[in-house]
Parts: structure tokens; sequence; C-alpha cells
């Protein structure tokens, strides 16, 4: 019997050494799962993301269902497809028409909406599915333009480029014409990219400018360059983030691959510079760290960490990259995410909204960017938190 016991004493010693390395090794897992499961339980329907009173097809929804159905390929927990089953069985008509899409508001942002629609139909392809990516993607066929051929960020901002438009359309763009064999359209991408850089970016600061506007007749805008005022953390993580996907698509042979991944290199080390010493993380307005009112901002800093996990794992970026990617998210879970009273997690910090012009006549000063009110739980940081743990978990 005490051979028995020791024995036991032996295998449960050596269960629990095993299974601490196996808790230790997937750490980055445990908290996309911590990260999830809290995202579920805050918003029970999945187009209650951003505070919606009211199902609205977005681009918040469809980043954070993009991060669950990642989250569910990862884990295998089926009740993460289920949460998205449900936001797409709700918005998704048999006929691949999409509730509350309206293609002739030309808004750039309604078609990242569909950027969980590619990985979705991977594990449920149903026609419907691939219909609704057809209607979003002919949003772009006519979407209006700069004279250089830029597409506007949204028909009520006529002549404008901002850099989170990348982002809401070029991911889902390239992927398309990867899966179409559109040639022409990487010529496109390629284009939208270099527009918006050379119009945007400051070698100075080597960092891009938030908007830029054609007719450079916006109050944001300078009227020699038509360019806003400061570098916002959010519009400069959409950026990156749009090239970090936009690559998985884009022929390595096309001069678009090359392009936009020489501008991600050095995006990448240019933000390095304006990173705080202390946390790793990175403020609401980028360089003006020491100025009164600044405040370390969670969702640039999340987009930031999974634009740095994925460049460094697909080899977009140089390998140190990772390191720095473990040390921001280190950052964010030490200094910018609380547990509540009910065991789950929240991701504070957050701005919860920003841009330029429009009927609240935002000018884009220092002093706009830090009045937005700032929130918990913001979908443009969960998203990509929960995309960057699992970047650089062993699950990727």
């Amino acid at each position: 019997m005490k051979r028995v016991c020791r024995s036991f004493v032996i295998l449960f010693s050596l269960l629990f050494v095993l299974g601490s390395c196996s808790e230790q090794k997937d750490d980055y897992l445990y908290y996309a799962k911590r990260f999830t499961d809290s995202q579920i339980k805050h918003d029970p329907q999945l187009w209650m993301a951003d505070g919606v009173q009211k199902p609205k097809w977005d681009y918040t929804q469809g980043l954070i269902a993009k991060a669950v159905t990642t989250a569910y390929i990862a884990t295998g927990d089926t009740a993460y497809l289920n949460y998205v089953r449900d936001f797409a069985d709700y918005f998704i008509e048999e006929d691949g028409s999409i509730k509350t899409y309206k293609k002739s508001d030309y808004n750039i942002d309604r078609v990242n909406g569909g950027s969980f629609l590619y990985v979705y139909y991977s594990i449920c392809p149903e026609p419907r599915i691939a219909a609704a990516i057809d209607t979003l993607y002919c949003q772009l066929l006519t979407h209006p333009r700069t004279t250089e051929g830029g597409f506007w960020h949204k028909k009520i901002y006529p002549w404008q480029m901002w850099l989170d438009g990348l982002y809401m359309a070029e991911p889902f763009y390239c992927q398309y014409a990867a899966t179409h064999g559109l040639q022409e359209a990487f010529d496109d991408i390629q284009l939208q990219f270099e527009t918006i850089d050379r119009h945007t970016y400051d070698s100075l600061s080597g960092l891009n400018y938030h908007g830029w506007d054609e007719s450079k007749e916006q109050t944001w805008a300078n009227k020699e360059t038509g360019c806003s005022a400061n570098f916002w953390g959010r519009s400069m993580g959409w950026y990156v983030m749009a090239m970090v996907d936009v690559l998985d698509n884009m022929p390595e042979d096309h001069p678009a691959y090359q392009s936009i991944k020489s501008m991600l290199q050095r995006s990448a080390t240019n933000l390095l510079r304006y990173q705080d010493e202390d946390t790793h993380l990175w403020y609401q307005v980028l360089n003006e760290q020491e100025r009164e009112g600044n405040y370390i901002e969670s969702t640039c800093s999340a987009i930031f960490c999974y634009t740095f996990a994925k460049g460094a794992n697909k080899g977009y970026l140089p390998e140190s990259f990772r390191a720095e990617a473990e040390k921001i998210f280190d950052g964010i879970i030490k200094n910018l995410v609380i547990e509540n009273a009910d065991g789950t997690l929240s991701l504070i910090h957050c701005c919860s909204v920003a841009g330029l012009g429009g009927k609240q006549q935002r000018d884009g000063s220092f002093e706009y960017y830090i009045s937005e009110p700032q929130r918990n739980d913001d979908p443009k940081g969960i998203g990509p938190l929960i995309l960057a743990a699992i970047e650089l978990s062993d699950k990727r």
C-alpha cells in the first residue's frame, strides 16, 4: 500500500510539474481565453460590442468576430464559434445581403465589418457567407476616390484619406483578390498605401499624420499639405495592422509586397522611439508623452502588440520584434488590465472614439484627442489583444 501511495505521489508530482510547465508555456493562450470569455460575458450578443443599443453592421463588431473565431480555432471551444455564428445568422441573409448595411453610404468602415467572414467561411462554408463577401467587395468597385485613386474615408468625408481607412478596406480587399485571382487589385492596393504614405508621412518624427484632405478645405487640414495636425496612436495602429494583415495575401513577387513590407518595417522601428520606457506602451498622442493630459492608451498598445508579434512570426519584421511584443503584452497585463468582481477581465484606458471634422467639427488638435472619453473594454482594444495573445501562444 505504501508503495502504491508513494507511486501515486510521484505520479501526481510529475503531473503537477508538467501541468505547471504547460500552463506557463500556454500563458498567452490562457489570457486569450480569459479575454474571450470576458467579452462574451460582458456582451452576451456579439452585436452589443461597442456599447451599441441595437444591431449594427460595423467594423468594431467585425473585429470582435474575427478575434473570437480565431480563438475558437486556437482552443476548440464551441461556445466561441456559437457566439460568432449567432451574429452571422442574424445579419447575413440567404442571398448574401446584410442587415443594416447600405452600400450607398460608401462608408469604408462597413467593409471591414466583414473582416471575419473569410476565416468564418473556412469553418462554415455556406453559400450565403460567400455571397456576403461579394456584397462588400462590390462597394469597392464604385467607392469614391481622390484624383490619385485613393479611397475616400466616407462619402460624407469627401476627398479625405485617413490612416484608419487602410485597415478598413485593404486586408479584406487583398484577401478577395488572392481568393479570386484579381491581379489588378494588387496594383490598386499598392496605390492605396503609397498614396496615403506619400501625403501623411513626416520624415522628422518618422510617423504618419492621422488624415489628409486633398481639397485642403477642411478646417483641420494644413493649407499647404492637407494633413491633420497630430499623430494619433490608434490611427497609426490601424495603419501598421493593415500592413501586417495585407502581407498575408499579397504575392511575394508583386512589387506591393516589398513596398508595404518596407513601410511596415520603417513604421515599426520608428514607433519604438515613442514607447514608454517603464511600461513599454504608447500614449494617446504618440509624440507628446510629457504633455499634461496625455495618457497611456490601451487600444493602440494592443494593436502594436499584435502587429509586432505577427510581423515577427511571419517574417515581415525582424525576429527582435517578437520580444518587443512580449514586453508590450506584459505591460498591458500589469498596467491596463483589472479583474472584476464577477471574475471577468477588463481593459482600461481605452479611447472610445476619435476622428476629424464631421458634425462635431473635430479639429485634430492635441486638446481634442485627449478630450475624447476613455472607457473599459473597447472592442478596438479587446479584439487586437485576443489576436495578440494567440500570436504569442503556441496555438497560432
